[in-house]
């Protein structure tokens, strides 16, 4: 099984996140049928929540809503959605109206509660202008850490994302100190070296993927976003199944040692969502794992 293309491919000049709810009593089936066909997986990535499961009786191995943090400062919110749908290419207009198809199949059994339009900047850089995604694995490395492999048809070539829009707080951030804003990255802007002596919350410290047990790698595909005066991040990450990505949120919030990431000093997540994209099979999704 092949995993959706984008997912292993740099991000895009633009892209569109569309979130949806499912309907009340609504049998999601052929609406899912007709995205699959509709989604190729390099354009358009579809994942699937846990509702969508649940309302199909189906059980898809891995598959959870986002974890409840209590006690997290700042607060992890989880807003879990039943269907995202990740739009990728080079003009935001084309995007809009590729979504607007996109719900207009999705309308029988779901309704459409968020946009976020996103973009690239620079080479990759979030706002406040530091690389992201330095430690992203590479090749063969990028597949293990994202795409599920051994779990047999219909989970082989699938990915377990993880997204959240993060908002900056920009006065904030700017009322620091260029080695304070090096030090909560762990990273000199400029160079994007890694500083050796960063204090331990430094997010390249709270984050060092290698340093988990077993190691929490992830494939991280993050955009910055704005609307009107706020601006921040839609953070994105793939992984072959969840704990990857929950074991670095953990150790973000202090769960493991009491130390927060430093980042919290300007920014905090609004939202937080677990999706499963299923693999491709042909020219579409492939939706057996659900049972359709």
């Amino acid at each position: 099984m092949k995993p959706q293309a984008a997912i292993l491919e740099s991000v895009p000049d633009h892209a569109r996140h569309l979130f949806f709810d499912l309907k009340l009593e609504a049998d999601p089936g052929a609406a899912l049928r007709a995205l699959a066909t509709a989604c190729d997986g390099q354009s358009v990535v579809m994942g699937v929540g846990l509702s969508v499961a649940q309302a199909l009786g189906a059980e898809a191995p891995g598959l959870r809503g986002f974890p409840e943090l209590p006690g997290a400062k700042p607060a992890i919110p989880a807003t879990q959605h039943a269907l995202w749908l990740w739009l990728r290419g080079a003009e935001p207009g084309d995007l809009l109206l590729l979504g607007h198809a996109l719900q207009a199949l999705a309308a029988p059994a779901f309704v459409q509660v968020q946009a976020i339009d996103s973009y690239r900047y620079r080479d990759s850089r979030d706002l406040t202008g530091y690389e992201d995604g330095t430690e992203n694995p590479k090749n063969a490395a990028a597949v293990e850490a994202a795409i599920a492999q051994g779990q047999g048809a219909g989970i082989d070539g699938s990915s377990f994302a993880a997204v959240q829009q993060w908002l900056h707080d920009f006065p904030a951030f700017e009322a620091m100190p260029r080695g304070e804003q090096d030090n909560c990255f762990g990273r000199e802007r400029d160079s994007n070296d890694e500083i050796d002596d960063a204090p331990e919350s430094a997010h390249v410290k709270r984050t060092a993927q290698e340093d988990f047990e077993p190691e929490a790698f992830v494939l991280r595909r993050s955009m910055p976003w704005t609307t009107g005066a706020d601006a921040g991040l839609v953070f994105l990450a793939f992984g072959k199944s969840f704990d990857a990505y929950e074991a670095l949120l953990r150790r973000m919030t202090g769960h493991d040692d009491g130390i927060s990431d430093a980042l919290f000093g300007f920014t905090r997540p609004l939202t937080g969502g677990y999706y499963w994209c299923p693999p491709l099979a042909g020219a579409g999704i492939d939706l057996q794992a659900l049972g359709l």
